[in-house]
């Protein structure tokens, strides 16, 4: 008996991970086959402005998609934040953004999305140069985590999308690191086709990195975020944010890298004007 019940669980296992993806793309094509609510369009209206650049098959297709992440993913609510489908969708429509022609679906590790209410602080143990453990205190807008987790400020979340050209989203930030994370740790290189694709995009953006630090040392402005500098990690993500709200002047100031960043998410913002 316990060895038939053993085939019986392992049957199951094979039927599962055998029927899981088709039974998971059929779920998706009948959410995106459903009629976008009027609703969720006034919310789009009103909150995302962004999205209007957008050419009409374009706006069409992230529609589908905000339709399956807020199907898949789940939104809590913290400090007594109370969410809405105002939220579900205005982060939804932010975050789809860098999955609007990439493969690979709706970031597969993404369980979570936690939304409070304002900027949230975070303690966290580090060590300094002489080995002596300090706990700080820092406030955030919003933080990814590799083991399925986004938190995000809800009012960062609005700022960022009522300005559409500053550079400045922390939707766009943190959801680049998720992108990162697909495949460990987050370190400025997000899964790519090739090997080849990997040493052009480790020279482009180590090169730009590189820059930004020794501008920040030299005191000289950049376009791109001084927190850029902190890592490859977070250049990555910062300059993710300039690529869709300030393309004109990324390809104009930095051509190549907005050529690597063009073709990691498929898209042309410099079209979409």
């Amino acid at each position: 008996m316990p060895a038939f019940i053993l085939f019986c669980l392992g049957l199951l296992l094979v039927l599962w991970f055998t029927l899981q993806p088709w039974w998971q793309s059929r779920r998706r094509r009948a959410w995106r086959a459903r009629v976008f609510p009027a609703a969720w369009r006034r919310i789009l209206q009103r909150r995302v402005p962004y999205l209007r650049r957008l050419p009409a098959d374009l706006q069409q297709q992230l529609r589908q998609h905000i339709q399956v992440f807020v199907q898949e993913k789940v939104f809590i609510g913290c400090n007594g934040l109370q969410v809405t489908d105002e939220m579900r969708v205005t982060v939804a429509a932010q975050a789809c953004l860098l999955i609007l022609k990439r493969p690979g679906g709706y970031y597969p590790n993404l369980r979570q999305i936690l939304l409070y209410p304002d900027s949230f602080i975070v303690e966290r143990d580090q060590t300094d140069g002489i080995g002596v453990a300090h706990r700080r205190r820092q406030v955030l807008a919003g933080e990814s985590w590799s083991q399925g987790q986004v938190i995000l400020s809800w009012q960062d979340t609005l700022d960022g999308a009522a300005v559409d050209d500053d550079g400045h989203n922390v939707v766009i930030h943190e959801f680049a690191h998720q992108l990162d994370q697909e495949n460990g740790s987050a370190n400025g290189a997000p899964p790519l086709a090739s090997s080849a694709d990997y040493q052009r995009w480790s020279s482009v953006l180590g090169r730009e990195f590189s820059t930004l630090q020794a501008r920040l040392t030299r005191g000289e402005p950049s376009l791109f975020s001084d927190y850029g500098a902190t890592d490859p990690a977070e250049f990555f993500a910062v300059v993710s944010e300039v690529f869709f709200e300030q393309p004109e002047q990324m390809a104009q100031d930095h051509p190549e890298l907005y050529r690597e960043l063009s073709q990691f998410y498929r898209l042309d913002p410099l079209n979409w004007h």
